[in-house]
């Protein structure tokens, strides 16, 4: 039977009512549904309203007001957490039931079979958490008489389900790779933590009332949800599913995998040096191109801040400025080799943090960590502009003595985080995301060490030795 006879959508859901049957019939999936829909509404509106009772007696009622729309969308987060249950076990389930190969032998497409699969991971869940919602809002309009914004129920309820898909999409694309739900379960870190960081952000952004960058944040995620749709359907692939053991741990291939990324073609250290200062800076030259408009754009967004929130000029005073530049520099034992080395091992655990969460998270984390660094200079030179003096002094004396190796540096970590955080997203025909992973791996390892370390190294020893001579001439006159 041809795709063009048996459409895509109609297709799909034939495998989602399949799905859902099973699912309707299987009371650990129903039970933390039913709790999550009707129990954990009820308890956040008693925790609303004794938040709001508590801080009414202290006139602090702006907290109430950003509470109660952080916890309707709590209330909308954890009925949704099933459905990444449900998609991890997908295909690994299907697996370990012996019924994922009859169910391949069907005249179903694989995207048919892929985004039936994602729909039936989605309905109940999602449908549970708008359920939990409307609990939530009833009980505080009859409780605290509180009713939300058409703006904001909206957000809240795009937010929920653009969460949800991506979640889903990026569970059965594990559940797809992998033979078992055991593996399955254990990979979901990939999307637990970084659902979990961007919930953190979430919370301090409906604290601080900034609830126009929501709409930034749906559309990121609808993204990422397309991002990660579109590399499922392209791994996707029934006879590779049907072959695939048992997940074993193969270390020589591994080893050889990483090899191949970090040495590439060179077989000398002469040629290895020329390869990566010419292809592999050519390979990177997307990434670094978004380094450098991101670096660019934290330095702009925090000058800008400083109108807003500005310190007070005092702080700027020449007196003030060079007691505290001074006690800064003795304090860290700038000039010594002790300082060189905190600032070395200060600069390689922060690139380390950054590695570390970016491959967790397509490498945006690691953009949005290089990107406060900057972003703070920003807000002190936009500070020191605003009190009169001279900005650039500021960025000549402080920043720019080894920001000239400092900035490369940030920005070819970041090219190498991001090139191995969107590793999995631009996989060759036939190629696994392991496979292809670890290649970069190596190549992050490549650029890490020949440019990345080099360039820190240097940067911490003119921050060390010549900037703050060179501080303390411009800014506060000392020779």
């Amino acid at each position: 039977m041809s795709a063009r006879a048996f459409p895509l959508l109609p297709g799909a859901l034939t495998v989602a009512r399949r799905e859902i049957r099973d699912q309707l019939r299987d009371w650990r999936i129903l039970a933390p549904i039913i709790s999550l829909t009707l129990f954990f509404p009820m308890l956040m509106n008693f925790t609303a309203r004794t938040a709001v009772e508590f801080v009414e007696r202290y006139g602090a009622d702006i907290i109430a007001e950003r509470l109660i729309p952080f916890l309707l969308m709590i209330v909308g987060f954890f009925p949704i957490s099933i459905s990444l249950v449900i998609a991890l076990e997908s295909f690994a389930g299907e697996r370990e039931r012996l019924s994922l190969e009859p169910l391949l032998a069907t005249p179903l497409t694989d995207g048919q079979l892929y985004f039936g699969k994602i729909i039936a991971s989605m309905l109940a869940p999602l449908g549970a958490a708008y359920l939990g919602i409307l609990v939530y809002l009833v009980g505080l309009y009859l409780r605290l008489d509180w009713q939300p914004s058409t703006q904001l129920l909206l957000q809240v309820l795009l937010l929920t389900t653009a969460q949800s898909v991506v979640m889903v999409t990026g569970a059965v694309v594990i559940s797809s790779q992998t033979t078992s739900v055991r593996a399955a379960n254990l990979l979901a870190s990939f999307i637990i933590i970084p659902v979990a960081q961007l919930i953190i952000g979430e919370s301090l952004i409906m604290f601080w009332g900034r609830y126009y960058v929501l709409w930034w944040i749906v559309a990121a995620l609808a993204l990422v949800a397309l991002v990660l749709g579109r590399m499922g359907l392209h791994l996707f692939n029934r006879e590779q599913l049907l072959g695939r053991e048992a997940d074993n741990f193969d270390l020589k291939w591994a080893l050889n995998s990483f090899w191949g990324g970090f040495r590439g073609r060179a077989e000398t250290i002469g040629a290895w040096f020329r390869q990566l200062l010419t292809q592999t800076l050519y390979e990177a030259r997307g990434s670094i191109l978004i380094m450098l408009l991101a670096l660019l754009t934290a330095y702009v967004v925090g000058y800008r801040t400083a109108g807003e929130y500005t310190l007070p000029g005092e702080l700027f005073d020449p007196d003030r400025l060079r007691a505290a530049l001074g006690s800064e520099f003795a304090g860290f034992g700038f000039l010594s080799a002790q300082g060189w080395l905190w600032v070395v091992a200060n600069n390689l655990r922060a690139l380390a943090i950054a590695s570390l969460l970016g491959a967790f998270s397509f490498g945006v984390a690691a953009v949005v960590l290089l990107m406060a660094p900057v972003g703070i200079v920003g807000y002190f030179a936009g500070n020191f502009a605003l009190s009169g003096a001279n900005a650039s002094r500021l960025l000549a004396g402080l920043v720019l003595p080894h920001g000239i190796l400092e900035i490369p540096a940030a920005v070819l970590a970041g090219a190498a985080i991001l090139q191995l955080g969107l590793a999995g997203l631009s996989l060759q025909k036939g190629s696994s995301i392991g496979a292809s992973w670890l290649e970069a791996l190596g190549k992050w390892a490549r650029l890490s060490l020949g440019l990345v370390l080099p360039l820190i190294l240097a940067a911490a020893a003119v921050e060390v030795f010549v900037t703050p001579r060179v501080a303390a001439a411009l800014l506060i006159g000392a020779p």
